[in-house]
């Protein structure tokens, strides 16, 4: 069998020739942490290669995931379906290695790593997923959710923001199952890091309320074993393990430095690192004892195995909890979804409310809610004002599991990081608030759950300069249009109760990204429409006012504008134009459908075209052609009450007529 160290130097001489190989990538932290990755993934983590997303497994976050070849060497090398081919084609097109770790296409990878400080955030949620799930699941003598978060990061992960935010709620929501791995090299880029991050790290997670372990030596196996003992030891705190280790490991040139980061090594320095670690294979040749030292595949299907059973036990003493369990983790909305959404858009539509459309997607969720026990809702310190809790909301606090509503404070940005991982852990429909403004806080954390194609919801209230007198620090002017130029993202910015019904039907059915529903504060009018418009809402975009014949001019616009476009419809049809009202609460659904329907409601023959919406006028020239108008926002707001705002920047109906007149 071989040393431990041995082990250790494959991840080394895998993660340097790929890296060489591509000519680009990062071998320094793969080295470095080569041997805490050994001991950990040898010893402690709970996984079957032969079924990367099997329920019970432990879950393993690269955070600094610049460091990709320490987690594609673990993979191939513990038996996940990832070949050497695979390896040798590093950082190349459409392959499974991509340049940091890629949720969905590489089997094994968790969660896409790579902007900083996101992995630790993305695995405090999974951690708390995994506390919420075993609350509401396990049973006496059946703990079917029952495993740890592990996590390795770097300095780049400490010094970013979100790493302050995220810890700060796992030590106060005493999250004893996430164990997490700094890599405490002392090197980033630009150097030796004493000059820029030098403030006492282990403190401050002492101070957030962490178990903390100082002064691991990295390549030391016993100190890194002794440390994760400890670590599972400390059941009511979260653990931070500081390894001290040297980046670049096994260069006699270049380890320790800043070189080792980002650049490969090059061919004379590996020839040098390969013959002071010992090893003599040739590049990505690997010996068949070190594969044998490596490979986690009949352990771990020994361990899934026992699982299995013990989920049988469980199905059989609680059929009912069984099932839901293994719906909720395959993503599965109810049996009865489609005809409970039928009910509430009927029961909607019937009481034909005039309402701010925070309080009607507050209505919408509570009446959505009862069927989506795995709905887990939050605000980042708003919940008053945001509409995000319910009468079926129960507040997590620490120690009390059982609740379905996170408190996150002001932390938008952990909060949308956390919400991927419980997403990604399995089990929960994550949804929470904040006003549109602060998305900006939160989007990079938007814009991986987009990339990874997993379903989050947003709820961003107090929507335009609509917000009135707090001015505009608070007021969104391009939100709205960054937030839908995001890939797989779906923006509603639903104009009334009906609306906003189906929004939150979208964000709970659309599981290929994240869902932002744009709403009001201020109160705005109900839209009366025909069975036909009614249906055609999930479309994103739909006829809602109409004119006999051709119409010699379409009105395009969302949420609080749609009832200006309707009042300037009428006084246009009263003089006698032809005139239609284009309803469009998601553009992301309308582009997606077919060429005829599209067709149907904006007809390319007729382009006298206007759109008005409170928001960056920019995003709308797409569907109004340059012959056409916005009524748009062009530049900040004002502080002044919201009707105040509406009438000076031109959202009055006097404005709207005009503009359509003028197009004409």
């Amino acid at each position: 069998m071989p040393s431990r160290k041995h082990l250790a130097n494959a991840v080394r001489v895998l993660s340097m020739d790929a890296v060489q190989k591509a000519k680009s990538g990062h071998p320094g932290a793969p080295m470095g942490m080569a041997d805490i990755a050994e001991v950990l993934w040898n010893d402690f983590l709970k996984h079957n290669p032969g079924n990367p997303k099997w329920y019970d497994r432990d879950r393993f976050v690269l955070s600094n995931g610049h460091g990709s070849m320490l987690i594609y060497s673990l993979l191939h090398l513990s038996g996940y379906d990832l070949s050497m081919d695979d390896i040798r084609n590093f950082r190349q097109l459409h392959s499974k290695t991509a340049g940091h770790p890629e949720y969905g296409v590489c089997p094994g990878v968790e969660t896409t790593t790579g902007p900083l400080g996101q992995g630790i955030a993305t695995a405090v949620g999974m951690a708390m997923a995994e506390r919420l799930m075993a609350a509401q699941f396990n049973r006496e003598g059946f703990d079917v959710v029952d495993h740890h978060t592990y996590v390795f990061l770097g300095d780049g992960c400490m010094m970013e923001g979100i790493s302050h935010e995220a810890c700060s709620l796992a030590g106060t929501l005493g999250l004893g199952k996430l164990v997490a791995f700094w890599d405490d090299n002392g090197i980033s880029i630009d150097g030796k890091v004493t000059d820029w991050f030098a403030e006492d790290t282990p403190a401050r997670f002492e101070a957030y309320g962490w178990h903390v372990v100082r002064d691991v030596d990295g390549h030391d196996a016993e100190a890194v074993r002794k440390a994760v003992l400890a670590a599972h030891a400390e059941t009511g705190r979260p653990s931070l393990l500081c390894c001290k280790t040297v980046i670049g490991f096994g260069a006699p040139n270049k380890g320790g430095s800043s070189s080792t980061h980002g650049s490969p090594l090059g061919d004379e320095e590996i020839a040098l690192t390969r013959k002071n670690l010992g090893w003599d294979h040739a590049p990505f040749e690997i010996p068949a004892d070190v594969y044998k030292g490596w490979d986690a595949r009949e352990t771990g299907m020994a361990r899934e195995s026992a699982w299995n059973d013990l989920f049988a036990r469980y199905t059989a003493a609680y059929p009912e909890l069984a099932a839901e369990f293994i719906r909720r983790m395959q993503g599965e909305l109810p049996a009865d979804w489609d005809a409970h959404v039928a009910a509430v858009l009927e029961r909607t539509n019937a009481e034909a409310q005039s309402l701010a459309t925070r309080i009607a997607a507050q209505k919408a969720l509570a009446a959505l809610g009862v069927k989506l026990p795995e709905m887990v809702g939050g605000s980042a310190d708003l919940t008053g004002s945001v509409g995000t809790k319910w009468e079926n909301s129960v507040l997590l606090k620490p120690g009390k599991w059982d609740a379905n509503y996170v408190s996150y404070g002001v932390r938008e940005f952990a909060m949308g990081a956390i919400m991927n991982g419980m997403t990604l852990h399995g089990g929960i429909l994550p949804y929470a608030g904040t006003f549109l403004i602060f998305s900006d806080y939160a989007k990079n954390a938007i814009r991986l759950a987009a990339l990874m194609r997993i379903r989050t919801v947003w709820v961003l209230t107090h929507d335009s300069i609509g917000v009135g007198e707090d001015g505009p620090t608070h007021q969104p002017v391009e939100q709205l249009a960054g937030l839908r130029l995001i890939p797989n993202c779906h923006v509603w910015r639903p104009c009334d109760t009906v609306e906003c019904v189906e929004a939150w039907r979208s964000g709970a059915e659309y599981a290929d990204g994240p869902t932002c529903l744009s709403l009001t504060r201020q109160t705005i009018p109900f839209m009366e429409r025909s069975a036909t418009a009614l249906a055609d809402i999930k479309r994103g975009g739909y006829v809602l006012r109409d004119c006999e014949g051709t119409p010699e001019a379409i009105l395009i616009a969302s949420g609080s504008e749609v009832g200006l476009a309707e009042a300037a419809w009428k006084q246009l049809t009263e003089s006698g134009c032809r005139v239609r009202v284009v309803s469009m609460p998601c553009t992301n659904l309308f582009d997606a459908q077919d060429a005829a329907y599209k067709e149907s409601v904006l007809p390319a023959a007729v382009t006298a075209r206007v759109a008005v919406e409170a928001a960056s006028a920019d995003f709308w020239w797409k569907y109004v052609g340059l012959g056409g108008a916005v009524v748009g926002m062009n530049s900040f707001g004002e502080s002044a009450p919201g009707d105040v705002l509406f009438k000076h920047f031109g959202f009055t109906v006097e404005n709207v007529v005009a503009t359509v007149r003028k197009v004409l």
